[in-house]
């Protein structure tokens, strides 16, 4: 994929003209927002399905950014606390005791008005990792979990200088207690295959890592 296109979020079977919208309402209004949709879709073989009731969370778009800097082949990540991973961590399909809702992730942020997700991109980077990146190449535009959130995810690899990407960072009056985490990009593969990156951004962002490392590292050089 070039360097400047995104995965298109489309299907050439269906449109959202084949969707009809019968009632659309906000049932939750706070930290995030739940909106209650009463609707009808086209089915598969032509025709209209029925009535569905369906809740949406409605939590706004976000960005993510793999930091790397190829002068000294390190990969730069965070580590936070996440409530979604504590609450998850509270059902039986987690056994492993040494499993954390602390997750090292990809820097991350919502899309605010008037931003581009590039310039979201460069503003977490800052405020998270203390970082500042000079390139940005796109990855991919996801659905984060289209079951249930409008959420889509914006993810990029960064250009950084890690020489010196260490401590806590984070937003006070978010509540943010952030540390960030230099490693080799060799220690970074390691834990791909162990398993310790957990969250979809990050996995999704480390795959391509891992498929365009060489080819990075040449064009950055």
């Amino acid at each position: 994929m070039p360097d400047n296109e995104q995965t298109p979020l489309t299907n050439d079977n269906f449109t959202s003209n084949d969707v009809k919208i019968k009632n659309h309402k906000t049932t939750h209004d706070g930290y995030f927002k739940i909106d209650q949709y009463t609707l009808t879709h086209k089915k598969h073989d032509g025709d209209w399905c029925q009535p569905l009731v369906r809740e949406v969370f409605e939590r706004g778009h976000a960005v993510a950014v793999l930091l790397y800097d190829p002068d000294i082949d390190h990969l730069v990540f965070i580590e936070q606390f996440r409530i979604g991973a504590f609450a998850a961590l509270n059902s039986p399909w987690f056994k492993d005791k040494h499993q954390s809702p602390w997750l090292i992730e990809c820097v991350a942020g919502i899309i605010e008005n008037g931003e581009s997700p590039e310039d979201v991109a460069r503003r977490e980077c800052i405020e998270e990792a203390n970082c500042q990146v000079t390139d940005l190449i796109p990855i991919s535009h996801h659905f984060a979990s289209p079951g249930g959130t409008t959420e889509s995810i914006f993810v990029y690899c960064g250009r950084i200088d890690a020489s010196n990407a260490k401590g806590i960072y984070g937003l006070e009056h978010e509540g943010e207690d952030i540390r960030v985490i230099s490693v080799p990009t060799k220690t970074a593969f390691e834990w791909l295959d162990q398993g310790r990156f957990n969250n979809a951004m990050t996995l999704i962002a480390m795959q391509w890592f891992k498929l365009n490392h060489a080819r990075l590292k040449k064009i950055w050089f």
